[in-house]
């Protein structure tokens, strides 16, 4: 009995040890996108690497998701190509990648209209100290014109997304 429950003992080891190797091999950690999508209607922002999906994710948008960002305030988020040109560790919020806009277009629309484009659009965890509500935050759209993931998410998305990777926001 005793050496049946050893060699239980072992199987069930090598199996745990397996298992974590099979998973580290294509862990998140691992991931390394070349360009960014956010489709707003699915509210989904999804990782890419020569063409192929790495993961996607639940969004939560601007307050006022549908259409294009126009202006500061509006509570939209943009839609267009832009480009992920830095990041924040320190922001209020767990982690933020700074998307490019407003790009020359949308200050030109912006200008038309007589209004400031708005800018410091990110992607970005919760706010600090909300943490605990996790996937429940894409329930509703909530950010300033931002895309906002969970923290967890964020810090994948944090490793697997360099500076000066394409960013492509979709309605």
């Amino acid at each position: 009995m005793k050496e049946e429950l050893n060699k239980a003992g072992v199987c069930i080891l090598t199996s745990v040890w397996l298992c974590g190797c099979a998973s580290h091999a294509a862990s998140p950690s691992s991931l390394q996108a070349d360009k960014v999508v956010v489709a707003k209607g699915q509210r989904v922002l999804v990782l890419m690497s020569k063409e192929n999906v790495l993961k996607t994710y639940h969004v939560a948008l601007g307050k006022q998701p549908k259409g294009p960002k126009m202006r500061e305030g509006d509570g939209k988020t943009p839609e267009g190509h832009y480009v992920i040109d830095r990041r924040n560790a320190k922001s209020r919020f767990h982690l933020a990648l700074h998307i490019s806009y407003p790009s020359v277009a949308d200050v030109q629309n912006a200008r038309k209209l007589g209004v400031s484009p708005g800018g410091d659009i990110m992607i970005h965890g919760l706010p600090s100290g909300w943490g605990w509500m996790g996937a429940l935050h894409t329930k509703w759209d909530w950010t300033d014109g931002c895309i906002a993931v969970t923290n967890a998410e964020i810090e994948e998305i944090w490793r697997a997304v360099p500076n000066g990777t394409p960013i492509e926001i979709r309605p």
